[in-house]
């Protein structure tokens, strides 16, 4: 995966550049997407949902604030956000009944794959509610998608240091949260 390239300069005109970019960033981009969502064909779809929001957002990339998988899992939260939303005003959509017909069955047992990899990432996740909003972003970004401190820092517009003791403060806060679940979760439950 190259990280120190701006290749959205040409994704939005040169196909075999979206391609490429694509190729490069679909493994983070998928990992990203499994620690947050249980069902496959909603994590297939978020994937695709996410280069395509990147494709539209290219202009909005700006290296100085980080690298280009970090910008990416941005426009990851926002889509997995939007899709929130959206499930709690609508029970189906034709495009999710769509989407599914569409998957294989070895696509489907690669996505039920990593979402069973990434079942400890998501109970990590609901331990994680309680920290504020600034402070949940920014121990996503370092303990589970693997962003430096430093490029966090930038990508949320703190101080390195700050983000330093906000990271000890919230590793801390989820640590104590996953002993409190630990006995309530003999398997994963959904809420």
């Amino acid at each position: 995966m190259h990280t120190d390239y701006d290749p959205l300069t040409r994704i939005a005109r040169e196909p075999d550049a979206f391609e490429a970019f694509y190729r490069d960033h679909v493994e983070p981009v998928q990992r990203f997407v499994a620690r947050r969502v249980d069902d496959p064909h909603l994590a297939a779809d978020l994937t695709a949902d996410v280069f395509l929001a990147a494709l539209d957002g290219a202009h909005t990339y700006d290296p100085r604030r980080g690298p280009v998988v970090a910008w990416l899992y941005g426009v990851g939260r926002n889509t997995i956000a939007a899709e929130a939303r959206r499930r709690a005003r609508e029970l189906e959509t034709s495009r999710r009944i769509v989407g599914r017909r569409l998957l294989d069955g070895p696509s489907l047992a690669r996505i039920e794959e990593r979402l069973d990899a990434e079942r400890e990432s998501r109970r990590i996740h609901r331990a994680m509610e309680g920290l504020p909003e600034a402070d949940r972003r920014l121990l996503e970004l370092v303990a589970l998608d693997g962003v430096s401190v430093a490029d966090a820092a930038r990508l949320l517009g703190v101080k390195p240091a700050t983000a330093r003791v906000r990271l000890h403060r919230s590793r801390a806060r989820v640590h104590t949260r996953l002993q409190e679940l630990a006995p309530a979760l003999p398997h994963e439950v959904h809420p």
